[in-house]
């Protein structure tokens, strides 16, 4: 399809002029007024490029340039002036507002043409380079979320509970997010970040992490340090995702009445990354199967969350967590463990 050039001018005879030399390679839109012609950059069918005249009643070209560019919707269409004010001063002020070229009336026909070529060649150039970048600012995106998702796997494979536990507690944690209605961005955010809540097992000798029996205070010790062993291993950096990671691993064991570890955080210290991991990380542990336990029923394990509200867990997070278990459920179907 051929590419559209939107031409604005007051004069019906400059448009005219202008139509008759670029017709034969574009399609051709028109408008005698500014107010005309932002109604055709804003419709469905964005012109491609726009020669625009700068002395015009109502709204000049200036405005005109200036609200287009002012426009998310709008701003990268090039604007190239088409006007009889030839002062170097009409000039500067026409690329200041984000012009692209400047043609001076009379036109001359092939000038017309090759800028008009030219500055559409260099627009499809910019937008193909952009779609470019986005493409491989997205792929490492997901390379790094999925890197994420591994390494919290491994700390599951070392203690004995499956991968699957990661998944589950992740999607409990973003649908308890989304029901107590934080933005979309912070729950996709603590969605990805919650799978390295227990990376700090790693660091847990297997003796105690994998003793078959009930830990004695000693080994409980070394137990709560895999909190501050997680927040280590992830340490600091900019990106959010790390950053969130970092804060769930070093509170998701802090509790409400501020008797958690390992800093003995209380109420709204605790950040709301780390409750409602909290709620979600419990919720899976007690409902799955583990070598020294068998699950708990729904039921049992809603009556220990309801309980422990505002001792372990924040209270204003248990009803809304009970309100999502239709999904909980379809998720504990789709991910079962699988032993063995």
């Amino acid at each position: 399809m051929k590419p559209t050039v939107l031409v604005v001018d007051d004069t019906p005879d400059n448009i005219a002029v202008l139509m008759s030399v670029l017709k034969d390679d574009y399609r051709v839109k028109a408008a005698l007024d500014g107010e005309t012609a932002l109604g055709i950059a804003t419709s469905s069918e964005k012109p491609d490029i726009i020669l625009l005249d700068i002395m015009m009643p109502n709204m000049d070209g200036y405005e005109v340039c200036k609200r287009l560019k002012s426009d998310p919707t709008t701003t990268k269409i090039p604007v190239i002036f088409v006007t009889s004010k030839s002062e170097v001063e009409d000039e500067e002020r026409g690329f200041e507002l984000g012009a692209i070229d400047y043609i001076t009336k009379p036109i001359s026909p092939p000038l017309v043409k090759a800028r008009v070529k030219t500055h559409l060649s260099l627009h499809n150039q910019a937008q193909h380079l952009e779609a470019l970048v986005q493409e491989r600012t997205d792929e490492l995106n997901d390379t790094r979320i999925e890197i994420i998702r591994r390494l919290g796997r491994a700390a599951e494979f070392k203690d004995n509970e499956t991968g699957t536990h990661v998944i589950r507690m992740s999607w409990f944690a973003r649908f308890l997010a989304q029901e107590i209605g934080q933005p979309e961005s912070w729950c996709d955010l603590l969605y990805n970040a919650a799978p390295m809540h227990d990376i700090g097992k790693i660091g847990i000798p297997d003796k105690v992490l994998l003793k078959p029996g009930k830990l004695d205070a000693q080994e409980w010790e070394i137990m709560k340090k895999h909190a501050q062993y997680g927040a280590d291993i992830i340490g600091e950096h900019p990106s959010p995702i790390l950053q969130m990671a970092k804060e769930v691993a070093i509170t998701h064991h802090e509790k409400w009445n501020g008797m958690g570890y390992p800093n003995g955080l209380k109420g709204e210290e605790i950040p709301l990354s780390g409750r409602i991991v909290a709620v979600a990380d419990v919720f899976d542990a007690l409902t799955s199967a583990r070598p020294y336990k068998p699950a708990w029923t729904e039921q049992k394990a809603i009556a220990l969350l309801r309980e422990e509200a505002g001792q372990h867990f924040d209270p204003s997070l248990i009803e809304p967590f009970i309100a999502i278990l239709p999904k909980i459920r379809e998720i504990q179907d789709k991910y079962k463990d699988h032993h063995g």
